[in-house]
């Protein structure tokens, strides 16, 4: 049975900006190599910002622990110029979470919300250091494909056709 809980959550919430905070960092620090500044974290959530992971063309995905602790995360949000796509966007999972089988549960509630928008495929975009991420979407069926309109400086792109 799962320590954990998955349940939509809406992306103002207190604790979201700060976890969002921390999977920015982390990234920058996997793919560029070293600490992202302050001024290049705000860039990014400035060209890209998570305020359309709400409804009604997305939705945030929040992992809680029996203790209420804020675990992991992913947003799914249908594409503008394909909306029977949705893109799983920022899926992260804390360090307190690892290990737990949190992303295959983020993964899956992630494909469910997406069908519940009315996709019949999800796409998604991640770096070639994200060696955990690219060997979970390829275990749960994605395969790699051509880039989409996306964000940022992806080198991998993975659709699975839903159903």
């Amino acid at each position: 049975m799962p320590k954990w809980t998955i349940k939509p959550e809406p992306v103002t919430g207190a604790d979201i900006d700060e976890a969002m905070w921390q999977y920015f960092t982390e990234m920058g620090q996997r793919v560029m190599g070293r600490p992202p500044m302050d001024a290049e974290l705000r860039e990014v959530l400035h060209e890209d910002p998570h305020d359309d992971l709400s409804p009604p063309q997305g939705v945030l995905l929040v992992a809680r622990g029996s203790d209420g602790e804020l675990l992991g995360y992913a947003g799914v949000r249908l594409l503008t110029g394909d909306p029977s796509a949705a893109e799983l966007k920022r899926m992260y999972v804390r360090p307190a979470g690892r290990g737990l089988g949190l992303g295959r549960g983020l993964l899956l509630a992630a494909e469910a919300a997406a069908q519940e928008l009315g996709a019949s495929r999800v796409v998604c975009e991640t770096n070639t250091e994200l060696t955990e991420a690219r060997a979970l979407y390829i275990s749960h069926g994605y395969e790699e494909t051509g880039s989409y309109d996306g964000h940022g400086n992806a080198e991998h792109w993975y659709a699975k056709t839903l159903g």
